[in-house]
């Protein structure tokens, strides 16, 4: 995490930590902090600040969000997600087949080119869907979809649109007046901040949804979709993640820095994925798993070497100083379909401060694992 973003939280805690809208100096300063917050995701998402929600995370925004939208749905009514998902945009709508009597109905992956079948998603739409889940890019193997074209198709249908950006976000700057989505939600720790949600919300919908709230609680967009007290330190640390980001690039405007950093970004992540593909491409054993390094994609590397359990790999990289993901990252489904369940994927990831020696220490690692 960039140091300045914890010295804002630092901070907020020491100098103006206090509850909201109480009218002494440290409220209305930590009322000022967290509209500042939501100014800043109004950049990062291309929104109104009065379309912002925060939570705890992505996960607990998500199943607050079903809840509420569950109220409004009939027993029967279909739900449509994905094979290619994290299971945070999966298993919290499918809390509605137990709790409301929905349906959930499912869009395919194809295993060969790790993208999913958009094509079908036709046929699947019918009068009684009433919300399409899809994610922006998997956290899996890195695939991005076309999430305008899926909001597209679900409008046309007349059903309501949530996208997960929780791994898009920290790749590509999210547009959500281009997409076109009724929500859109991410966490701010994948892109430097602390572990806090946020979530975008179309006002209308934020305004008109019956969300489970307390009496006494705001009744107005966009804290009546938030429950108790936030994480203010939180939110004053997203704020500065979205500054930090910004300070990368160039422009008059925080949303024209922030695009000049992300264009910036994604030619430094392509450099480093193609470099990290290529180098495990030619070990022996090893199985490279998604889109190709040179198509539309994030700068995640998945791969498995040999029958050897993701873990096995995990443990002897670090042992070597070398940190990587490895088992389902909570996209149970897309290993399940990608036959690797029992064994589970390695993961390697390039970030704003990956080098290129970092990655010639993965694959190096990754060489002296396989000729053991």
């Amino acid at each position: 995490m960039p140091r300045v973003v914890v010295e804002r939280m630092n901070d907020y805690l020491l100098n103006h930590n206090a509850n909201t809208h109480w009218g002494y100096p440290t409220s209305d300063e930590t009322d000022k902090l967290i509209d500042e917050a939501r100014e800043a995701f109004a950049d990062f998402f291309n929104s109104s600040a009065d379309e912002i929600v925060f939570g705890q995370n992505m996960t607990t925004i998500a199943f607050h969000l079903a809840r509420s939208l569950g109220r409004q749905f009939s027993e029967g009514d279909e739900i449509i997600v994905t094979e290619l998902d994290h299971h945070a945009n999966v298993d919290t709508w499918r809390s509605l087949e137990k709790d409301r009597g929905l349906k959930l109905v499912t869009l395919p992956m194809n295993v060969e080119t790790g993208r999913l079948e958009i094509d079908k998603l036709p046929e699947l739409l019918n009068e009684r869907t009433r919300l399409v889940a899809i994610g922006a890019a998997s956290n899996a193997i890195g695939t991005v979809n076309d999430v305008k074209e899926v909001v597209r198709l679900a409008h046309d249908s007349g059903a309501l649109t949530f996208v997960d950006a929780v791994h898009f976000a920290p790749h590509n700057l999210i547009d959500v007046k281009e997409i076109g989505c009724d929500f859109l939600a991410c966490s701010a720790y994948k892109f430097y901040g602390p572990h806090i949600g946020i979530m975008y919300g179309r006002k209308e919908l934020l305004e008109s949804i019956d969300f489970p709230k307390l009496r006494p609680a705001p009744d107005t967009a966009p804290e009546r979709a938030e429950t108790g007290t936030q994480s203010h330190e939180s939110m004053v640390g997203a704020a500065a993640a979205v500054d930090f980001i910004s300070s990368l690039g160039t422009g008059s405007t925080r949303r024209e820095r922030l695009a000049n950093a992300f264009a910036s970004m994604h030619e430094h992540d392509a450099q480093l994925t193609e470099r990290v593909w290529k180098g495990l491409s030619q070990i022996e054993g090893v199985r490279l798993y998604g889109p190709h390094w040179d198509t539309l994609r994030t700068s995640l590397v998945s791969f498995t070497v040999g029958d050897h359990p993701s873990r096995e790999v995990s443990k002897f990289l670090a042992d070597r100083g070398v940190f990587v993901s490895h088992g389902n990252f909570y996209a149970a489904t897309v290993i399940e379909r990608l036959g690797v369940s029992g064994q589970g994927l390695v993961r390697a990831g390039c970030s704003v401060y990956t080098s290129e020696q970092e990655v010639d220490r993965l694959v190096d690692g990754v060489r002296g694992f396989a000729i053991r």
